[in-house]
């Protein structure tokens, strides 16, 4: 399984030159065989970047929501375990959601597609890959 960082599941409905050619080529392999997902918590921080006019999607974002999962993106929901994880994750830095997708990557567990090079520079996470390459 492959877990999209969110700024990466933007990159890739954009399709963005951002996203490296690599990992799209993993994503659309992922995507292919059922193995594409992103943590439920993407889709809240998508809305607040939204809200503040730092991104713009041209169509509801309930619809947009359901035409990714439609497309076969498996949304992977937080739980409560996946909660406490990302509460006690050690050595990290404390953004809220990034711990939360880092936890979720940890617990299902997938491999994160990421340029955050703060969560690539991590070395507890073992698992990941950068979606610049």
């Amino acid at each position: 399984m492959l877990l999209l960082d969110t700024h990466v599941l933007v990159w890739l409905d954009e399709g963005s030159p951002r996203l490296g050619k690599k990992a799209l080529r993993k994503i659309d392999k992922a995507l292919a065989s059922g193995q594409l997902g992103v943590a439920s918590i993407s889709f809240w921080e998508i809305a607040m970047l939204v809200s503040k006019k730092r991104l713009d999607i041209q169509i509801e974002l309930d619809v947009w929501r359901r035409e990714l999962l439609k497309n076969g993106i498996e949304e992977i929901p937080l739980r409560g375990s996946t909660a406490l994880r990302a509460g006690l994750l050690q050595a990290f830095h404390g953004d809220p959601v990034d711990r939360i997708i880092v936890a979720t990557s940890l617990e299902y567990p997938a491999t994160l597609v990421t340029a955050d090079k703060r969560i690539l520079n991590w070395e507890r996470l073992r698992q990941k890959m950068d979606a610049s390459i």
